[in-house]
């Protein structure tokens, strides 16, 4: 696939270097055809900014939808990061089923959760919700809170590689197929991702941990990770790379105080390009 066609369905935060704001940019780095469907405009991200204003988009989406399949406008992936309602989850399917190509990849980040608590927007139906889109689409990214809200399982205060399996082990009995489990440390100094792919060995790419709590991280490490799959590399290859270039964008940022609100990604945009094009 020289030139693949993807739409990213997720907010619009028109300050703050999350979601749309950087799924674009990432994406397009990546050599990727990037299309959007808005889920919502906000005047920023709702961490830390005070009185910022939104607009909900979902009674837009149809109209949107109409015109495409008037279009005969089609995907070659698909991916999906915070999505504000039920609704809006149902959109997505319907967008998968009539709006992908044959083989159209479904790549699925459930913002919903971190730290052992939904998001504050989010109850126990949006996660019923999200369990069905999880589990049909051909990579999920959760964290390890989504981990465990998408299979029912107690956010544990510690864990370690067995209890990982199990819930890898419960997410592919549900249906899951390519899991790219983030933020999964075993040591005080380092974290990382696991890489399980379906009648493959569970994988782990281990890195630094950086303590700086930085918004929109995931935002970020998504859109690389789907941006290098779809460039041509392997799944576990794409996490390694979605992984170092979320770190170099925390790192090009941490000593700026100023700078609370996000990452400086379009700093380490060009390492990205170089580690694409490399080979």
């Amino acid at each position: 696939m020289n030139y693949p066609k993807i739409l990213t369905i997720q907010d619009i935060s028109c300050v703050g270097q999350c979601s749309l704001t950087v799924a674009l940019p990432i994406l397009s780095a990546c050599g990727i055809e990037t299309c959007i469907l808005p889920s919502a405009v906000l005047s920023t991200h709702t961490s830390g900014f005070k009185n910022f204003t939104c607009h909900d988009l979902t009674d837009d989406i149809p109209a949107i939808l109409t015109h495409w399949k008037q279009e005969n406008i089609k995907f070659n992936a698909i991916y999906t990061g915070y999505l504000g309602s039920e609704k809006q989850i149902n959109y997505v399917l319907d967008t998968f089923k009539n709006f992908g190509t044959e083989n159209c990849k479904l790549f699925v980040d459930p913002a919903m959760a971190d730290n052992g608590k939904l998001y504050p927007a989010f109850d126990e139906n949006y996660i019923n919700a999200m369990k069905p889109l999880c589990f049909h689409a051909d990579v999920i990214l959760p964290n390890l809170t989504e981990a465990c809200m998408l299979t029912n399982t107690p956010y544990p205060e510690s864990y370690d590689i067995d209890f990982i399996n199990k819930i890898l082990n419960k997410l592919k009995s549900s249906g899951a197929k390519t899991i790219i489990l983030t933020g999964i440390s075993y040591a005080e100094q380092t974290t990382g991702v696991v890489i399980s792919e379906q009648n493959k060995p569970v994988q782990y790419y281990q890195h630094k941990k950086i303590a700086q709590n930085c918004h929109g991280t995931g935002d970020i490490y998504a859109s690389a990770f789907a941006g290098a799959y779809l460039h041509g590399f392997d799944f576990y290859t794409s996490a390694k790379i979605a992984a170092d270039y979320t770190v170099s964008c925390i790192e090009k940022t941490q000593n700026d105080s100023s700078h609370w609100y996000g990452v400086k990604f379009e700093l380490a945009l060009p390492e990205l390009v170089t580690r694409l094009y490399q080979n």
